[in-house]
C-alpha cells in the first residue's frame, strides 16, 4: 500500500493542467470528499501497527504534495488571466480609438491666425484682468470719456482701477509699449462685458484685433489688407466701409462682405441686404501712439477687430451663442471632422 501512495505522490508531482476544470477535476481526485486521501485515511485502521508510522508519513506527503500543486496551479492560471484581460486577444482588430473634436471658436480663431500669419502677422496675448490705463486711458478713453459707456464693464470691487478687458486692444497697447515699429500683430483672447445673456450676445466672448504700425502706412493699406482676410476667410472679394466711430482709431469704418442672397438663411443673415458686417476698424489715433511710446510725426498704423464667435456661428450656420459655452457633447461632436 505503501509503494502505491508513493506512486500517487510521483503523478501528483508530474502532474499539470491548462484549464480551470483539469485542476478542479484533479483536487476532487484527490482531496474531495470522496478521493483519493478520504479512502487512504480511513485504510489507516487496518494497517498493522508497526508500519502505521511511515503510513500516516506518507500519506500526509501525499496530501501535502496534492494541495501545493493545486495551489501553484490556480495562482498559474489567475495570472494567466490578468494578462488576457490587459492585452485581449492579440489577434483581434483594435477597438476603434474616439478622437476628441476641435471647439468652432478653437477652429476660427486658428484659422484666422494662419490666414494672417502668412503676411507677416505675429499673435500677441495678454492678461485678462486688466488695469484701467491698458484697457481705457491709453486708448483714447480717459476718465469720465462719454464712449466708456459705449462697453459695460466688470470692475474688481476692492479696486476700481482693475477689471475684466473689454477688448483685446489692451494687448495691443502692451506691445507698442514694449516692442518698436515696425509692429504687425494679431491679438486673439476672450473679454468680458456687462451684457445680458441671449441667443445673440454674451457676458463673455472672444475677439481677435489686428494691429500694423510702420512709416508711411496708409488707409489704402488697411483696405488690401482686410480684402485678402475675407477672401481667404470666407471666399468673398466684395466688401465695403461704412464710416463709423471708435475712440482709439481715426478714421474709422465698419466693414462689410458682400455674403450674397442665395438660400433663405442668407436672406435672414443679412436682413435681405446681402451685406453682413463682419469687423470694425481704422487709422490708429495719434494720441494712442503717443500714450504708448511711439512717436505719431513718425510713425502711423491701422487697427481692426473682430468677434470671433460671431465668425464662427456664420461659418457654422450656429443659430445660438450660448451653444459655444455650454459644452454639450451632441454640438462639439459635429467638429470632429474639423481641423
Amino acid at each position: 500500500m505503501i509503494e502505491k501512495i508513493k506512486e500517487h505522490i510521483a503523478e501528483v508531482e508530474a502532474f499539470s493542467a491548462a484549464t480551470k476544470e483539469e485542476v478542479e477535476a484533479f483536487r476532487i481526485k484527490y482531496l474531495g470528499k470522496k478521493g483519493l486521501l478520504t479512502g487512504f485515511y480511513a485504510e489507516l485502521k487496518n494497517v498493522p501497527k508497526e508500519e502505521k508510522k511511515e503510513f500516516g508519513q506518507v500519506v500526509n506527503t501525499l496530501k501535502n504534495a496534492a494541495q501545493q500543486k493545486v495551489d501553484s496551479l490556480k495562482s498559474a492560471l489567475a495570472s494567466t488571466e490578468d494578462s488576457q484581460g490587459v492585452y485581449g486577444d492579440l489577434t483581434r482588430p483594435g477597438e476603434p480609438v474616439m478622437l476628441g473634436s476641435r471647439h468652432p471658436v478653437s477652429i476660427v480663431k486658428n484659422k484666422i491666425v494662419d490666414i494672417f500669419s502668412r503676411i507677416g502677422f505675429n499673435v500677441s496675448e495678454g492678461p485678462e484682468i486688466e488695469d484701467d490705463w491698458h484697457n481705457f486711458t491709453a486708448l483714447n478713453l480717459p476718465e469720465y470719456h462719454p464712449a466708456r459707456d459705449m462697453q459695460d464693464t466688470f470692475f474688481i470691487q476692492t479696486d476700481p482701477d482693475v477689471l475684466l478687458r473689454t477688448h483685446t486692444s489692451s494687448v495691443q497697447v502692451r506691445y507698442m509699449e514694449n516692442n518698436k515699429p515696425p509692429i504687425r500683430t494679431i491679438s486673439p483672447g476672450r473679454v468680458y462685458r456687462n451684457e445680458a445673456i441671449s441667443a445673440r450676445s454674451h457676458c463673455f466672448f472672444h475677439q481677435v484685433e489686428g494691429l500694423y504700425v510702420d512709416k508711411g502706412v496708409s488707409f489704402a493699406d488697411l483696405k488690401q489688407t482686410l480684402q485678402y482676410f475675407t477672401t481667404e476667410m470666407f471666399g468673398k472679394s466684395k466688401i465695403r466701409l461704412r464710416p463709423s466711430y471708435f475712440p482709439f482709431t481715426e478714421p474709422s469704418a465698419e466693414v462689410d462682405v458682400y455674403w450674397g442672397l442665395e438660400t433663405e438663411t442668407d436672406y435672414k443673415m443679412t436682413k435681405g441686404t446681402g451685406w453682413l458686417e463682419i469687423m470694425g476698424c481704422g487709422m490708429v489715433d495719434p494720441n494712442v501712439l503717443s500714450n504708448c511710446g511711439i512717436d505719431p510725426e513718425i510713425y502711423s498704423g491701422f487697427a481692426f477687430g473682430m468677434g470671433i464667435d460671431r465668425v464662427a456661428l456664420l461659418l457654422h450656420q450656429i443659430p445660438d451663442i450660448r451653444m459655444l459655452s455650454e459644452n454639450d457633447i451632441r454640438f462639439l461632436e459635429q467638429f470632429r471632422s474639423s481641423l
